[in-house]
């Protein structure tokens, strides 16, 4: 038992080592100086697009960790968040409104559906389709209310559930 644990503390140390390398952290800062410099000089919103690369950077690392080692599946989660935070601060100064809400929640259910999907050494993860099923609604939900879908949503759903009850009644 205390060489499994060793080897966790061996192998985390190796992984987190470049987290302190000042050079990284300096070179950050100057790429997120420079960014927000040309933001205000040129004028185009370019916090969103270094954020996405930032996260979407973060999000390679997390899968770096699974692909290396496919018992760490759990490194599938927070690259999943990472990749969707990507997409969500790229794509927030483009789409207006709710709609970015929306994907958020749906690239997090893409997420936990990736896990219940992939194979791992305890076999298949089927917990994650719980997760993955309610947060693919929410974004549905959310999507559906930030375009103004909802008003043709309820009538069609209240149609079909009356369908489903007559025709149930009727095979009886």
């Amino acid at each position: 038992m205390e060489t499994i644990q060793i080897i966790i503390q061996e192998e985390s140390e190796k992984m987190f080592k470049w987290l302190e390398s000042r050079v990284l952290w300096g070179a950050l800062l100057i790429l997120a100086g420079l960014a927000f410099l040309l933001q205000n000089i040129i004028g185009f919103p370019i916090g969103g697009i270094f954020w996405g690369v930032i996260f979407g950077i973060a999000g390679l690392v997390f899968l770096s960790v699974y692909i290396s080692n496919r018992q760490h599946w759990w490194a599938l989660i927070p690259a999943g968040v990472m990749f969707t935070l990507a997409i969500v601060a790229g794509l927030d100064q483009f789409i207006s409104g709710g709609g970015v809400g929306g994907i958020f929640f749906l690239g997090l259910g893409l997420t936990f559906a990736l896990i219940a999907l992939l194979p791992t050494s305890q076999g298949r993860m089927r917990w994650a389709w719980i997760p993955a099923g309610v947060l693919i609604f929410m974004g549905m939900v959310v999507f559906a209310a930030t375009e103004n879908i909802f008003g043709f949503l309820w009538p069609i759903a209240l149609i079909l559930v009356g369908v489903f009850f007559v025709f149930r009644a009727l095979i009886r």
